[in-house]
C-alpha cells in the first residue's frame, strides 16, 4: 500500500529556493540539491523518498519494519537498485558498513565494495565532530572522505582529502501554509564531480548509525 507524495512535492516545490552555496558554486560547476523525506512509500516499511524541485521521485528506499537490517539497498525511482549497503561480520570490521555497486547476490563472494564506512568512535577520536570515515579498501589507513557535523540536527559536510566540501545535508527550513517540516524532511546537496547517489548512500548510513 502506497502513501501520496503529492502534498509532500507540492510544499517542497513551493518552499524551493536556491541556497547561498549553490549560487556561489556556480561559476560554471552545478551542484545537486535534492529533499530527502525520512519515510517510505510503503505504508508497511520504514525508508526515504527523495525528490527534486520539481517533486520528481529521484531515489528511495523501503526496509520492512522490524529492528536494524543488515542491508540497505538504495534505488531509483522506478525501484532499480543504485547501491547495496551491508553491515560488515567481520570482527576486524567492527561498526563498518560495505557499499555495493547495484543489487549483490545474498552469497556473493565476487563483488568487491566500493566503499567501507567506518562510524567514528570519540572516546578514541579527539575530533568528536566526526562522525564516520570513508575508506575505498578496507586495508587502507587513509581514508577517502570524511563526515563531519551532527546528524541528530541534520547538519553534516562530507569532506575529501583535501577538506573540500563534496556533499552536505542540511535542515529544511520552511513553515507556510500551517506546514512545519522538522527533521524528518531535509536537504541533500551535491557538488559537481561526486555522485549523488553515493552521497544519499552515506545519508542512508548515517541514519543507521545516529538515529
Amino acid at each position: 500500500m502506497f502513501v501520496s507524495r503529492k502534498s509532500l512535492s507540492r510544499s517542497v516545490h513551493d518552499e524551493h529556493q536556491e541556497l547561498p552555496e549553490l549560487v556561489e558554486a556556480r561559476g560554471g560547476n552545478l551542484c545537486t540539491s535534492v529533499t530527502v523525506w525520512r519515510k517510505s512509500l510503503i505504508v508497511t516499511c520504514k525508508g526515504f523518498t527523495v525528490i527534486d524541485s520539481n517533486g520528481n521521485l529521484v531515489y528511495r528506499v523501503d526496509t520492512y519494519v522490524g529492528g536494524r537490517p543488515m542491508e540497505l539497498v538504495l534505488m531509483d525511482g522506478s525501484g532499480k537498485p543504485i547501491l547495496t549497503m551491508r553491515r560488515s561480520t567481520n570482527l576486524r570490521l567492527v561498526g563498518t558498513w560495505l557499499i555495493y555497486g547495484g543489487e549483490v547476490g545474498e552469497f556473493c563472494t565476487s563483488e568487491k565494495p566500493v566503499f567501507y564506512v567506518k562510524k567514528s568512535i570519540n572516546i578514541l577520536n579527539a575530533n568528536s565532530n566526526v562522525l564516520a570515515y570513508v575508506y575505498r579498501r578496507s586495508s587502507d589507513k587513509r581514508y577517502a572522505y570524511v563526515i563531519e557535523g551532527s546528524y541528530s540536527h541534520r547538519s553534516c559536510k562530507v569532506l575529501d582529502e583535501t577538506k573540500r566540501v563534496v556533499a552536505q545535508i542540511r535542515p529544511k527550513d520552511a513553515l507556510k501554509r500551517g506546514i512545519s517540516f522538522g527533521l524528518e524532511v531535509f536537504v541533500l546537496i551535491v557538488q559537481a564531480g561526486f555522485d549523488p547517489g553515493y552521497a544519499m548512500g552515506l545519508v542512508l548510513l548515517l541514519d543507521q548509525m545516529f538515529s
